[in-house]
């Protein structure tokens, strides 16, 4: 993995030296602008609008446009500066809960591995943290941007959350037609009750797929080959939704693939069960072709 940062987490007079990694990619696939008239691929040019000119790298700086056409410069040592990033230090303020912190506030997460010296205070951070069950937020520059974060434990690693500041999440309120008051009707309160009763599971990412990254390197393969492509007809939405019924035909669907007895809900509100026989193991679908 590609190192991003160098630097020490401290809490206390304790400074751990870390090595910092992006702990996610972004598997999009990626596709360029073509003119369809010569099949040119469109590049996107750094060009002055005055100069008339193509701008190379070190000819640019960064500007914040104060007034229309007014802007303060800064090169990239005061940024630096101004954001503590020469320090090189993720500085722990806290420990809280992990359960304490919404997930809106997370943004991007790093892991943190031992520096080239302090293996021994890395271990001493990770184990007292995992044995305490809490994690440490602090205050870390990357790339010239503050950012507060979360330390935490993922397995035999120390993990690096950024997340956002409280004044960066916009309030609530500012969604548009959200209920004064929730009002529901019980029965369909008990149906859904019970249907995410039946759909609760323990969390397995492996097995949910990026089916649409599928779906298009399929495509791309079937016209390199010279294949027509069929689109499938777009589904019809129906302008009336009997949710008592999307509820029950969502219960009986996991009901027999689970074989458990189906529960049927009846018109004096009372719950029976009738027994139904165990469904047959169905057939292993093939593989997808895998890209």
């Amino acid at each position: 993995m590609h190192t991003v940062w160098k630097g020490a987490i401290s809490f206390g007079l304790v400074h751990v030296p870390v090595k910092m990694f992006s702990a996610t990619e972004d598997k999009d696939i990626s596709m360029r602008y073509i003119h369809k008239t010569c099949i040119t691929p469109l590049a996107y040019v750094r060009k002055c609008q005055t100069c008339d000119k193509e701008v190379e790298w070190d000819e640019i700086t960064k500007g914040y446009e104060y007034e229309p056409g007014r802007f303060v410069l800064f090169e990239k040592e005061e940024l630096e500066t101004i954001s503590g990033e020469a320090n090189k230090e993720i500085k722990i303020l806290d420990f809280v809960n992990l359960t304490d912190i919404d997930p809106v506030y997370f943004q991007k997460t790093y892991y943190l591995g031992p520096g080239d010296t302090g293996a021994g205070a890395y271990n001493l951070l990770l184990d007292s943290m995992r044995q305490t069950g809490k994690i440490g937020i602090a205050k870390v520059s990357i790339r010239s941007k503050s950012s507060l974060a979360a330390i935490r434990v993922i397995e035999n690693c120390l993990a690096l959350e950024t997340i956002f500041y409280p004044d960066e999440i916009r309030p609530i309120s500012q969604v548009p037609n959200l209920p004064e008051k929730v009002t529901v009707n019980e029965r369909e309160l008990d149906m859904a009750k019970m249907l995410i009763s039946q759909l609760s599971s323990p969390f397995e990412p492996e097995k949910y797929k990026d089916e649409y990254r599928g779906r298009l390197l399929e495509a791309i393969e079937h016209k390199i080959a010279g294949e027509e492509v069929q689109a499938a007809p777009a589904l019809q939405k129906t302008s009336v939704i009997d949710l008592m019924a999307a509820l029950q035909a969502s219960l009986d669907a996991t009901q027999s693939s689970s074989g458990d007895s189906k529960v049927t809900l009846e018109s004096d509100a009372t719950v029976t069960e009738e027994k139904k026989p165990k469904a047959k193991p169905r057939a292993k679908k093939a593989k997808e072709p895998i890209a």
